[in-house]
């Protein structure tokens, strides 16, 4: 009868007297590194595998699952997809000074709810409005923890238990299956759905005007668009009617762009500054997607709507917090100055690279992983804007086509990197956009293709 390979294996005390495993001791805790000797033994037993016969091979094995045990979940990576602001990786990289902001104040202690010249209790939710009512021209503003909150708290404050009037063609889903009317019905608002998927006219949303209105809502379509024969009615021309109806009118603007892109080619996203001239009464929008800033709600608008937002308890469940106000207000900062903002705010420099910069970075890559052994060519790509916003535009860019005779399976190496690398496949090539990779990572994406393809 064959002997059971298992009976041969070692024990787990045996294992973490070994002296490479007494040493893993000294930056890792004897639990986890226990623990992860114990998984590592039953995998084998499991797999009824004979057993190593070397130390060495039992302690590289335990010091691989030590290491993947001990990674971080949530991790940084490089956006080589072409996707500038990529929902799953993260939307828009913060800019140097924003990160400063959020080391100075996550340092010490600091004014988030405290007045230093009254000597008093303050509140959270004056930082950031002074500087957003001067970028938008709106009379007050109010920061929330992302687009979706900013709604469900217009709509709650202003239209629970009464009804919010909005197109069928505005009841869109966004990212992760998530859906408008979901989200607004969780406001305690009803939802009166006006016009058809592809044409509302002004009467549409006359008609459904009564006692009960409580708003009306538009919702700019930034992750699609509509073409043939459709109709919608702009905000402009939505003032009027709500007016008549003596509800405010709210404009879920979405992108949060605040610096006009059309001398990059980037044209049909209106700015903040143009949103709240067209008249809505509140206005709302992303701090992470075209602003460029940190994952957050935007409220601009009347100050006595804003005024009755702050004084909703669900603001407090819905607040941000000291890091986030830091990160926003240092990227509102940069974007008093258009040219300042185009250079020195990450997620606008990338994607107002010109081509030519991109190829000759592409170039670069290419030489640099040439000479570790892994092959590759430019090619022309085209990059996409991401996060939903200008859904159309199509941008020039450049790509490293790696030469790779099994494209999924390179493409795994590098998820697997240090420092996963994330590109994308396209007819049947792996592709490296440049377009979405920070210019400073360039020789880090080097090292981290030749390790995991060389």
């Amino acid at each position: 009868m064959k002997a059971d390979a298992r009976r041969a294996l070692p024990a787990v005390g045996a294992l973490l007297e070994l002296e490479g495993v007494r040493r893993l001791l000294e930056r890792a805790p004897r639990g986890l590194v226990a623990e992860v000797v114990r998984s590592v033994v039953d995998d084998a037993r499991r797999a009824g595998v004979p057993a190593p016969d070397d130390d060495a091979r039992w302690l590289e094995a335990i010091e691989a699952r030590l290491a993947q045990r001990q990674l971080p979940s949530l991790r940084r990576v490089i956006n080589a997809t072409g996707v500038v602001l990529h929902t799953n990786l993260g939307r828009a990289p913060l800019a140097p000074a924003a990160l400063e902001a959020m080391r100075t104040v996550a340092s010490g202690f600091s004014n988030l709810e405290y007045d230093v010249a009254a000597g008093a209790r303050g509140s959270r939710h004056t930082h950031c409005a002074a500087l957003l009512a001067e970028l938008t021209g709106a009379e007050d503003a109010l920061v929330v923890n992302n687009c979706a909150a900013a709604l469900v708290l217009a709509l709650n404050t202003l239209s629970d238990g009464r009804e919010a009037v909005i197109s069928r063609g505005e009841l869109v889903e966004i990212g992760g299956s998530f859906r408008v009317p979901d989200i607004m019905a969780k406001s305690g608002a009803t939802l009166v759905e006006v016009g058809t998927t592809n044409r509302t006219h002004a009467d549409d949303y006359r008609r459904a005007l009564s006692p009960r209105t409580g708003a009306i809502v538009s919702v700019h379509r930034s992750n699609f668009a509509q073409e043939g024969f459709v109709a919608s009615v702009p905000v402009r021309e939505l003032v009027p009617i709500a007016a008549e109806g003596g509800v405010p009118l709210l404009h879920d603007f979405g992108s949060g762009l605040l610096v006009d892109l059309a001398p990059w080619g980037l044209t049909g996203e209106p700015t903040a500054r143009d949103a709240v001239r067209a008249g809505a009464s509140l206005v709302l929008m992303s701090g992470d997607k075209l602003l460029g800033g940190p994952q957050a709600g935007v409220i601009v608008g009347r100050a006595a709507l804003v005024a009755a937002l702050r004084r909703n308890p669900l603001a407090r469940a819905l607040r941000v917090d000291k890091l986030t106000l830091a990160a926003l207000e240092a990227t509102l900062a940069l974007s008093r100055d258009p040219a300042r903002a185009v250079s020195g705010i990450p997620a606008l420099a990338l994607l107002t690279a010109g081509v030519g910069a991109l190829e000759e970075r592409a170039r670069r890559l290419a030489e640099a992983l040439a000479a570790r052994g892994v092959r590759g060519r430019v090619v022309p790509s085209e990059a996409t804007v991401g996060g939903g916003a200008f859904p159309t535009a199509r941008l020039p860019s450049a790509a490293l086509a790696l030469d790779v005779e099994a494209p999924d399976r390179a493409d795994a190496r590098l998820r697997a990197a240090r420092v996963p690398v994330i590109g994308r496949i396209v007819e049947g090539r792996l592709l490296l956009d440049l377009r979405g990779v920070l210019p400073e990572t360039d020789d880090e994406l080097a090292a981290l293709v030749a390790e995991a393809l060389s």
